[in-house]
């Protein structure tokens, strides 16, 4: 199991509250928000983001819209992924 660092999303309209988190990349790597999910359910690989020296893991929750992708640190959820700039 690898676990990869999140430097970077895709989110279509970045200031829209409707539209999700459609990839996430790092430095070598851009996957699909379909395929980290899917990763981190079948437990193949964690994700993580990493900022002021504190590790934060990608978790999967279930929304009234399907699954969707949040940080977990410090036994919180929070929004880390939108506070990383665009993927190229």
């Amino acid at each position: 199991m690898a676990d990869a660092r999140v430097t970077c999303i895709t989110k279509p309209n970045r200031n829209s509250k409707h539209e999700g988190i459609t990839h996430l990349g790092g430095s070598t790597w851009k996957w699909t928000k379909e395929a980290v999910i899917s990763s981190i359910e079948e437990k193949s690989n964690t994700f993580h983001t990493y900022e002021n020296g504190q590790k934060a893991y990608v978790g999967v929750v279930s929304g009234t819209n399907g699954k969707y992708l949040r940080t977990h640190a410090d036994g919180q959820w929070n929004d880390n992924l939108l506070a990383l700039p665009e993927c190229p």
